[in-house]
């Protein structure tokens, strides 16, 4: 792949809104070193282009792979190699080498350094959220720096080493150095402020059907969109509607994309209660209701699930770009739905067709990208409606939803 060419001109200083970072600034931050790949062990894996999306930068495995016993935090004061050592002086000799590629086994727990190191300014922040597909497939990925207190967050001023904790949940997976497992956004926290969405103005965006198609539930809260669960499909007895993780099978290699998905997954099939109830600890995947749309000045964000709703997660990947389910032609939602990645805990839990199981929340951008999700990015899930993660081969997902 191309590395992201560097312009000695390109600043990412320029006084802007608060906001989420478009994909133009982040090029910049690349640009003056704000985001860099060192060399290490003698290779060097300069960022690409194709990791920038309109929002966010994917974030690349590093060179080993090293097993701990629980998941952790270092700390305020504490690095996270140091905690590692401080928790197993040993670590270091069970390191698994990811240059050729090695198989992280369902049930444990990894601790991986990325490949990119960040030099934050003092009035940007940063978030992470899994990939799409690294959700499908159940896979639990949360982002370390040094001295944190908090997963999946980086403060402002942060410079230094990133690192990803991940523990593969249904399937053991084959990984290797330079696997994108998640992604990373950049908030301005400092400067004017975007105009806020007013109330008039979200219930143009949802009446117009910018943010959703007709079948939304509902206004709800300014700049929050409440989601159901599509528990009917096409609507036809024994039509598909979900799938089922599947135990004790084969692990998958994440380059690969011709996966049969009925080896891995039970598929889900309509009938007239319109309900299904959940097992405790298997894992799901369903899709909204409602076709949904992130307009290109706005970003939006699925909330975790709000246990006062039912004992049960809807996600793991919880961002959106902008562009998503976005049609440029009629400025309105496409065909996109949401997938859902559902699991429920301790207890069965029924779920009703069209209960609202989640929120998502808008926020506008810093500022407009310069190109937008399933425009000139590499874009999976743009008009996708039950789909799988990539790794599976599409064309029997389509035998499939025809037997059904």
């Amino acid at each position: 792949m191309p590395a992201v060419p560097a312009a000695a001109e390109a600043s990412a200083r320029s006084p802007a809104y608060t906001g989420i970072l478009p994909c133009q600034k982040i090029r910049e931050m690349i640009a003056v070193g704000e985001i860099s790949a060192p060399r290490d062990m003698d290779l060097h894996a300069p960022i690409t282009v194709d990791q920038i999306q309109p929002a966010s930068l994917d974030l690349r495995l590093g060179h080993f792979a090293y097993p701990v016993d629980a998941s952790f935090l270092p700390g305020k004061g504490t690095k996270v190699l140091e905690k590692m050592a401080a928790l197993d002086a040993e670590f270091k000799r069970f390191a698994i080498d990811l240059s050729k590629g090695a198989v992280l086994e369902k049930g444990r727990v990894y601790v991986v350094p990325l490949l990119e190191a960040i030099k934050l300014r003092a009035d940007v922040q940063a978030f992470a959220n899994p990939k799409s597909s690294t959700g499908r497939l159940d896979i639990l990925t949360r982002l370390i720096a040094d001295e944190a207190s908090l997963f999946d967050q980086v403060e402002e001023g942060y410079r230094g080493q990133l690192y990803l904790e991940i523990a593969p949940r249904s399937f053991s997976v084959v990984v290797k150095t330079g696997t994108r497992l998640n992604q990373l956004r950049f908030q301005r926290t400092r400067g004017e402020a975007p105009k806020q969405i007013t109330s008039a103005e979200w219930k143009q965006l949802v009446s117009e059907g910018q943010v959703a198609d007709a079948s939304s539930g509902g206004l709800a809260t300014t700049g929050m969109l409440p989601f159901t669960i599509d528990l009917r499909g096409n609507g036809s007895e024994g039509g598909l509607i979900g799938w089922r993780a599947k135990k004790h099978v084969k692990r998958i290699d994440l380059e690969r994309r011709d996966y049969d998905p009925f080896e891995f997954w039970e598929p889900i099939a309509f009938h007239r209660r319109n309900s299904l109830i959940l097992d405790p600890d298997e894992f799901y995947i369903f899709m909204t209701k409602e076709a949904i749309a992130v307009p290109p000045d706005f970003a939006a964000e699925m909330l975790p699930y709000d246990t006062r709703a039912g004992e049960f997660r809807v996600h793991y990947a919880g961002f959106f770009d902008p562009g998503f389910g976005w049609d440029a032609r009629t400025k309105k939602a496409g065909s996109s739905r949401g997938v859902l990645e559902v699991r429920s805990h301790e207890v069965p839990f029924l779920l009703e067709h069209g209960q609202t199981v989640g929120w998502l929340r808008y926020e506008r951008m810093a500022e407009r990208p310069d190109a937008l999700y399933g425009e000139a990015f590499a874009s999976n899930y743009q008009g996708q409606e039950l789909k799988l993660a990539k790794q599976f081969d599409q064309s029997a997902l389509d035998r499939g939803n025809r037997r059904s």
